[in-house]
């Protein structure tokens, strides 16, 4: 006579080191049915069959396929994926590799810009080298809309030229406005990148020279108040014997893309001095 083995399922569990829930959530898909039910206990006993249809249904997870397409995988009499499925989902990790990198290099300049931010101090002198920044300017009806601009369409603009842009990001408007207004903004958003392309029409590109000093004052905070921070600015370089001798940049470190609350915004304020 030959022993067929039967596992209650805290066993089975253990053994095949899945969770009681787990193991009966399987079941509600009618994935893994257990070998035996006891119609008085109601306890569940599993055997080998059961322990060689787990294991293909953690293989195949692992592969990134559902437990609905695991199922219709196992009531298949091959259990193997098709060509076609395999291709699909090597689509898909490809998509997914994709979408990691992004994040990867997304959490890269985060950090680095906060580690960056960390260390500065509310105002100090530095200098700017030449770089190529990559261009697009237009009147904007309120600040509102530079961030929907920004992101729905300059950046797209940007990946579809091929830009390639150093780490950590540097980007920054100008506002070319000869006075404050707080509509019909005439502003020009550039964005570091590695190499001069060809422009769209949309995008150009072009070089900034050095700047060999710069007053440079960090921003917490929403936007409409640059002003406030402006104003100290201001202060600290009539103590210091300095005035501005140049257009200001904004550079944005941390914002709308990352940060929900206006209040954590972390901002650079540059400004050209002699």
């Amino acid at each position: 006579m030959i022993y067929k083995t039967k596992l209650k399922i805290g066993e089975f569990s253990r053994l095949m080191q899945v969770t009681v829930k787990t193991l009966r959530h399987y079941e509600s898909k009618g994935l893994l049915i257990p070998g035996e039910v006891d119609e008085w206990t109601g306890y569940r006993y599993y055997n080998l069959e059961q322990m060689q249809r787990l294991t293909e249904i953690k293989d195949l997870q692992k592969l990134g396929f559902s437990l609905e397409e695991i199922r219709d995988l196992l009531e298949d009499s091959r259990h193997v994926p098709s060509l076609e499925q395999l291709d699909s989902k090597i689509q898909d990790t490809e998509k997914q590799l994709s979408a990691l990198k992004e994040r990867h290099r997304r959490l890269l300049n985060w950090r680095d810009s906060r580690q960056q931010i960390i260390k500065m101090e509310q105002f100090r002198i530095i200098s700017l080298p030449e770089i190529i920044v990559a261009s697009h300017r237009e009147v904007i009806p309120d600040y509102d809309a530079l961030g929907p601009l920004c992101f729905e369409q300059i950046g797209p603009q940007m990946q579809m030229l091929g830009c390639k842009c150093p780490t950590p990001g540097y980007c920054f408007t100008i506002d070319h406005n000869k006075e404050y207004t707080r509509e019909n903004i005439d502003i020009e958003y550039c964005e570091q990148v590695e190499e001069m392309l060809p422009g769209n029409g949309f995008i150009s590109f072009k070089r900034l020279p050095a700047i060999d000093k710069v007053l440079s004052a960090k921003h917490i905070g929403p936007y409409d108040k640059f002003s406030e921070t402006f104003t100290e600015a201001v202060k600290y370089l009539e103590s210091q014997g300095m005035r501005i001798s140049g257009a200001p940049r904004f550079s944005y470190i941390d914002g709308p893309w990352n940060q929900e609350d206006p209040q954590k915004w972390v901002s650079e304020i540059q400004i050209p001095v002699e």
